[in-house]
């Protein structure tokens, strides 16, 4: 009876010790991971690491297939991005196998063809950002097509913290870096931006950005990341933006090509009509 007692009282103590092994592990991780916050150099750390760990390519393509919940109705489309990096943004768009629009945007300009009307619209980058209820430039809507940090903008106004398990940065009017504005008198500011990161990759999981005088906001949540070309790239994101015209737009990337030239074609037939004015509401 004693002999097994004892294997017991090993048993118990075998337990107790592997259980409170276990918590101390991770209150360690834990540590390890909120430790870099509380330096002054908490935002150097975490941008080296995000800058480290950001997607990089001259050319991307990739697949989607989309879902968009607007005006309490859903519409389902799927289409091709290509991606010249800093330069061009291509999209195709299409509905049961066959094209209905393409857009094509530079830095300067937002071009739209609806191949079911046979018309088109041209103009300045302020297309996309009627289109989105949303101020951006082109580098703000490349990275957030892709999970990056928005290029060109300054990095030492932001706040470290750790929330929910996650790592994050906050900041009050993000300016654009002068020596990246083309006309000295536009001026790109981001009011309000959090960035929450994955401990461990660094990846850019969800960022928030929000106008408080025009009560506007964007959120985007990025998940399922994947390898590609030795990098990790989400292949899906979802778009929330609250605004005048609020609505949500989730993206599923496939086919994911890196450093590959790609085709920009958008040439507007003779006979489509060119549109005065674009509204966010057409089909």
């Amino acid at each position: 009876m004693s002999l097994v007692n004892n294997r017991i009282s090993l048993l118990l103590v075998f337990m107790f010790i592997m259980l409170f092994s276990c918590k101390t592990t991770k209150k360690i991780e834990k540590k390890i991971i909120k430790e870099p916050l509380k330096s002054d150099s908490a935002n150097d750390y975490l941008f080296d690491n995000l800058k480290k760990n950001e997607f990089n390519f001259t050319w991307l393509s990739f697949k989607f297939s989309a879902d968009l919940n607007i005006n309490q109705s859903s519409k389902s489309f799927s289409g091709l991005i290509n991606i010249r990096k800093d330069s061009v943004i291509w999209i195709s768009i299409s509905k049961m196998g066959f094209e209905v629009a393409r857009i094509l945007i530079t830095e300067d300009s937002a071009k739209f063809m609806n191949r079911i009307e046979s018309s088109y619209f041209v103009g300045d980058f302020k297309l996309i950002n009627s289109f989105t209820n949303t101020v951006f430039d082109f580098n703000m809507l490349q990275s957030l097509f892709i999970g990056n940090d928005f290029s060109y903008y300054e990095t030492d106004k932001f706040k470290a913290s750790y929330e929910n398990n996650q790592y994050k940065l906050s900041t009050f009017n993000r300016t654009k870096l002068k020596k990246h504005i083309k006309n000295e008198n536009e001026s790109y500011k981001v009011l309000v931006q959090d960035i929450w990161l994955t401990p461990g990759t660094f990846k850019i999981n969800r960022v928030k950005v929000k106008e408080i005088k025009e009560k506007r906001s964007l959120d985007v949540l990025y998940s399922i990341y994947q390898a590609v070309e030795n990098q990790l790239f989400p292949t899906r994101a979802v778009f929330d933006i609250s605004a005048e015209t609020p609505f949500v737009l989730t993206l599923e990337y496939s086919r994911i090509k890196v450093n590959e030239p790609q085709g920009i074609p958008f040439r507007i037939p003779e006979k489509y009509n060119k549109l005065s004015t674009f509204s966010f509401g057409s089909d």
